[in-house]
């Protein structure tokens, strides 16, 4: 299978590494899935950058909780993908291996721990539209083709 690769590297940039691990949650029979807007307006799938000697199951519980404060069960394993970009807020470009999960099950079980984020849920097409990242939009779209 083909490696799915979003953005462009440009040459003579440095990147660094960011690995991530990310979740698709839905609710209402699948018409909905919730998103993550940062507070300079992008939109993402829940999830994170993987810290050192975390799972990506262990990323995605910690991030579960701090930014949408949900336990969640982890299912089906949507794949990995690839993004290069330029994150302006940090000032660095990123080489970022992305995996993505959908989630089985999920329960709300606090408040975020992180305040800054706004979270939405919206219809898949919606989130297709939303979604920042190419890496992201591949994951839903791999999702909603096996689920919709």
């Amino acid at each position: 299978m083909k490696e799915a690769v979003f953005g462009k590297k440009e040459e003579g940039k440095n990147y660094q590494a960011r690995y991530g691990a990310y979740i698709v949650i839905h609710r209402n029979e699948k018409k909905e899935v919730i998103l993550v807007q940062a507070p300079n307006g992008a939109f993402f799938l829940p999830g994170g950058e993987i810290e050192k000697d975390e799972t990506h199951a262990e990323t995605i519980a910690r991030e579960m909780l701090e930014e949408v404060g949900f336990s969640v069960e982890i299912g089906a394993y949507l794949g990995e993908a690839k993004e290069y970009f330029y994150s302006s807020h940090r000032d660095t470009y990123f080489a970022h291996p992305g995996y993505f999960y959908v989630a089985d099950q999920w329960e709300k079980v606090a408040e975020p721990t992180e305040k800054n984020n706004q979270l939405h849920w919206v219809t898949p097409d919606d989130a297709m539209l939303l979604l920042k990242r190419g890496s992201h939009r591949w994951a839903m779209q791999k999702w909603m083709k096996h689920n919709l």
